[in-house]
């Protein structure tokens, strides 16, 4: 059985990690690259970078806070914000990242699924789906959670799928940064849908949660903010209770 993944995420904004909830009310949260070095010597499993402003303002994630990123790292980390081409993804892996996740440029454009992957591999395709649940059906977002679509998740989880995605990082954004759990039925039901990993995302609040998103939510990864970079959740704390819990971890 593969190890079940813990991953912290780091929204950038303006050179800066923020964050906030229900995607708005963004606060400080450090120095992006001294985050990242400290959640590697804290055991975490892989980091993702988030520039949340990118595709609002119509630019790329900054490279030189990547290549600053991957100097201080030993453990895999994933970019996405303003991804819009191969040549894009190209620049982001020779400054050091190890994956890329879209969302508003693979709505828009689902054959730059197919494209990375051809390049570079579906190990290397994450698709990140901001999704609100509206009218019991979840309806996905771009840009930020600004912009709603007319795609359901579980038919786009599957479509980018079968486009060669390599995993799907799910955040509801009725959970996010609420601290009141992970949406396990959702997640669940994602699990059921498609046969690539699932990365839960928006909720996370006590250690328990990362429990259920495991155990109910059937997630491969789970990823979280606030509680990591304000420290109300110890990584290694964590990973002693999933451990325990009958959940495989790598120590």
């Amino acid at each position: 059985m593969l190890a079940k993944r813990i991953i912290p995420c780091l929204d950038i904004k303006n050179g800066r990690t923020v964050k906030g909830v229900n995607f708005v009310n963004l606060i400080d949260a450090g120095n992006p690259v001294e985050l990242a070095k400290r959640y590697a010597e804290k055991g975490a499993d892989e980091l993702v970078f988030l520039d949340i402003s990118a595709t609002q303002e119509g630019r790329q994630t900054t490279l030189t806070m990547v290549h600053d990123v991957a100097e201080q790292l030993n453990i895999p980390f994933t970019v996405g914000g303003g991804i819009n081409s191969v040549n894009d993804v190209e620049a982001l892996l020779k400054n050091g990242a190890d994956k890329i996740s879209i969302n508003s440029s693979a709505v828009r454009n689902p054959n730059l699924i197919a494209d990375i992957a051809r390049q570079f591999g579906s190990q290397c395709v994450v698709v990140a789906m901001d999704a609100k649940c509206i009218n019991n059906e979840w309806i996905i977002h771009l840009a930020g959670g600004t912009i709603p679509t007319r795609k359901e998740l579980f038919h786009w989880a599957k479509e980018v799928e079968l486009l060669g995605a390599g995993e799907i990082l799910f955040t509801s954004m009725n959970h996010d940064g609420t601290k009141n759990g992970f949406a396990n039925e959702a997640l669940s039901q994602l699990s059921k849908t498609v046969n690539i990993p699932i990365i839960a995302s928006g909720g996370a609040g006590t250690i328990q949660h990362f429990v259920d998103a495991f155990h109910i939510g059937k997630a491969d990864a789970a990823l979280a903010a606030s509680v990591f970079h304000f420290e109300d959740i110890e990584i290694a704390d964590l990973k002693q209770v999933l451990s325990t819990n009958n959940i495989e971890v790598r120590l």
